[in-house]
C-alpha cells in the first residue's frame, strides 16, 4: 500500500492546542505500561493473599470438624453450614475474579507487544501485513491457540 504524506506548515499556536488536546485525552506508552505492570502486580499480591486465606480456610474447616466429633477437644464453635457455603462461594468468586483479572492483564500486555512490533516494523519500513507464514499463539497453559492472520503480531 502506497503512503501519500503532505507536509504543511502549521502555526505554532494550532500546534500546541492539537497537541495538549491529545496529551489531555489519551494516555502515553509508558504511563499504560507502568499500570499494566502495576496492576500485575497487584494481581501477584492478590494471588498471595488467596493462598493464605485458602490455608485458613482449611485450617479453620478442620477446626470446625474436630468441633462437631464430640470428643470434647475442639474449641465448642459451631458453624452453620449455610455460612459454609457463604464462605465457599466467596472464596470461589475472589479466585475465579484473580483468575479473569490475570487472564486479561497478560492479554493485554501481548496487545502492547504486538502494538510496538507493528509501530516499530512500519517505522524501519517494513510493511505491517509483510509475514510470509500466518503465526499461532499458545495461551498460557500451552495448547496452541488459532492461527493469527497475517500481519498480526502475538
Amino acid at each position: 500500500m502506497v503512503r501519500l504524506v503532505k507536509r504543511a506548515l502549521i502555526p505554532a499556536g494550532l500546534r500546541r492546542v492539537v497537541r495538549g488536546w491529545f496529551d489531555a485525552r489519551y494516555i502515553s506508552r509508558a504511563d499504560h505500561r507502568q499500570d499494566i505492570k502495576d496492576a500485575l502486580w497487584e494481581v501477584r499480591t492478590l494471588s498471595r493473599e488467596v493462598t493464605v486465606l485458602r490455608a485458613e480456610v482449611e485450617r479453620l474447616r478442620a477446626q470446625a470438624a474436630g468441633s462437631r466429633g464430640g470428643t470434647g477437644t475442639g474449641t465448642g464453635v459451631r458453624v452453620d453450614q449455610a455460612q459454609v457455603r457463604r464462605w465457599d462461594d466467596a472464596h470461589r468468586l475472589a479466585t475465579e475474579t484473580a483468575v479473569a483479572m490475570d487472564r486479561m492483564l497478560q492479554n493485554e500486555v501481548l496487545l502492547w507487544q504486538a502494538v510496538d512490533r507493528v509501530s516499530q516494523g512500519t517505522a524501519a519500513g517494513a510493511e505491517p501485513g509483510a509475514d510470509a507464514a500466518p503465526s499461532t499463539r499458545a495461551d498460557a497453559a500451552g495448547r496452541p491457540g488459532r492461527a493469527l492472520p497475517s500481519g498480526s503480531a502475538a
